[in-house]
């Protein structure tokens, strides 16, 4: 074996072998490698220095609740494709009420023609409104009768979780309240779903 290969084989089994001790140490609570949480809050820190500690606190408050109705839209959506593809089979998003198809599709159709974006943009229900998510249920509740208690349980969540997003959406501040509420509902979708 010439030495240039020996000395591949002998890197390549030394990082194996990191790799697996590295696992060991940290699911016992020791840090290997980079911190990267430190990194990532000082470069927050840095982008929200410039604006004052009140208007960087309320915006820190509604990031967790952003990515709190972020996580749960995007679960829904889940929720919707996997329920339809499992009944319905490849072909559903055929089967999609007929307003809300053509809708998703025209902003698809611009999110492919127009758009400098590059982000995700095969999965139709991705160009679907977060109020025509209940739509879809409704449509099909026989496929999801059996995961959610009521069609009325439905739309009270999603009705008042659309109001708040949008609301969130324009950069608005919610009261204490409020963000309990939020919370309230997503804890108990994530019940009933079983997440």
């Amino acid at each position: 074996m010439t030495d240039i290969r020996k000395d591949l084989r002998d890197y390549m089994f030394r990082g194996l072998m990191f790799e697996s001790e590295a696992g060991q140490f940290q699911a016992a609570g020791i840090q290997v490698g980079a911190d990267h949480s430190q990194a990532e809050e000082r470069l927050l820190s840095e982008a929200l220095a410039p604006f004052g500690v009140s208007r960087r606190n309320g915006a820190l408050e509604m990031a967790r609740l952003y990515a709190v109705l972020h996580c749960f839209e995007n679960e829904v959506r889940s929720l919707i494709r996997e329920t339809l593809e499992e009944k319905e089979g490849p072909e559903w998003a055929n089967k999609l009420p007929a307003k809300i198809k053509q809708h998703a599709e025209s902003r698809q159709k611009t999110a492919f023609d127009d758009s400098w974006l590059e982000g995700e943009k095969s999965d139709i229900l991705g160009f679907v409104d977060f109020g025509q998510l209940a739509s879809i249920i409704l449509e099909s509740w026989k496929h999801f009768e059996a995961l959610m208690p009521s069609q009325h349980w439905l739309k009270q969540r999603m009705d008042e979780l659309e109001k708040a997003r949008n609301f969130i959406a324009h950069n608005r501040m919610l009261l204490p309240s409020e963000f309990q509420r939020i919370y309230m509902y997503v804890a108990d979708w994530n019940r009933v779903i079983g997440l």
